[in-house]
């Protein structure tokens, strides 16, 4: 089921020639080429489109008031750390600046696994039983394998791009994948394994991309899975029921509303065999590459790559009010 965007989702409202437009891209994160990677994509389309774009390798310390004061609207792709946790939302904000996406407060909720999954469960959204371990205490680890195993999923509590994920069914997997992550000085967030259709609802503005599901040789979507995989499909032909599909875009919708996310997030759900869709995570700053989900889902509806990227540039500059 493909249903067009509302126009006042789908309409266009930043002429050519009247804004700059600074792509901020890099960053310090372990995710750091694949933000090279969208931004490099973001700042390509829109200057085809016309626009003046100002493409900038950032790291902390680098987003200062002569930087902002040479464009009108940032459009932050940044991925992980410092990209998508608030911070470089916050020094914006400081700023005065106008940018694409998510504020400092629903960033650091979205990227905290835990905290946005402990707010899913306050709303009754939907969510995978978890828990949060550090390693090294055996009676936790065989806890959680009794109460939420025995498959299970793990992974940090703040990362992204499927970064450090682990699928385990014994102890002593889930022992290993806990330390493996410990050593990275993380805390893992371990879930219940729902083993049904990974699927991907992306949100522009207040309105929801179609549903696509995620299909995988391997059964997992992983990094390789992600971007180095030819064999990953990206599916809007699914034939999910209809009342199957519907729940889950409503659900997509509530988690990107109570996390307090705005112009554009991804929602990663599980649908069980059941039909009842489970809220991953949501990504506040979807990535903008060849195998990006939510270009994808752009383009079902007839927003072409460059478009999609503007739309998200008008969401902000209407928030902002108009130019001075």
């Amino acid at each position: 089921m493909t249903v067009p965007l509302p126009q006042t989702e789908a309409a266009t409202t930043v002429e050519p020639g009247t804004l700059t437009i600074g792509v901020l891209m890099g960053g310090p994160s372990r995710e750091r080429e694949v933000s090279l990677e969208s931004g490099r994509a973001v700042a390509e389309a829109l200057g085809q489109l016309g626009h003046d774009v100002r493409p900038a390798d950032v790291r902390p310390g680098d987003v200062t008031a002569e930087l902002v004061s040479d464009i009108d609207v940032a459009f932050i792709a940044l991925h992980g750390t410092w990209g998508e946790d608030g911070g470089v939302q916050q020094e914006l904000e400081t700023l005065g600046a106008c940018y694409t996406g998510s504020g400092p407060e629903a960033s650091r909720l979205a990227m905290d696994k835990v905290a946005s999954k402990e707010r899913f469960s306050d709303e009754g959204i939907p969510t995978p039983a978890f828990r949060v371990l550090m390693g090294g205490d055996e009676e936790m680890l065989e806890e959680a394998m009794a109460h939420i195993g025995p498959e299970l999923v793990v992974k940090p509590v703040a990362d992204g791009s499927s970064i450090d994920l682990y699928m385990v069914d014994t102890l002593r997997g889930l022992r290993d994948a806990v330390e493996k992550i410990r050593l990275r000085g993380e805390p893992a967030l371990v879930e219940r394994r729902i083993r049904g259709r990974e699927v991907t609802v992306g949100v522009l503005g207040s309105s929801a991309l179609p549903l696509l599901e995620i299909r995988t040789e391997s059964g997992r979507y992983g990094f390789k899975e992600k971007y180095l995989s030819d064999g990953t499909q990206y599916v809007f032909d699914h034939g999910l029921a209809a009342d199957v599909e519907e729940r889950a875009v409503t659900v997509a919708l509530a988690a990107h509303r109570v996390l307090g996310c705005r112009d554009l997030s991804r929602v990663d759900m599980m649908i069980t065999p059941d039909g009842e869709p489970e809220v991953l995570e949501v990504n506040t700053i979807p990535g903008f590459t060849s195998h990006s989900l939510v270009p994808k889902a752009g383009a079902r509806v007839g927003l072409s790559f460059g478009r999609l990227c503007e739309r998200v540039v008008a969401l902000a500059r209407e928030r902002a009010g108009p130019v001075q």
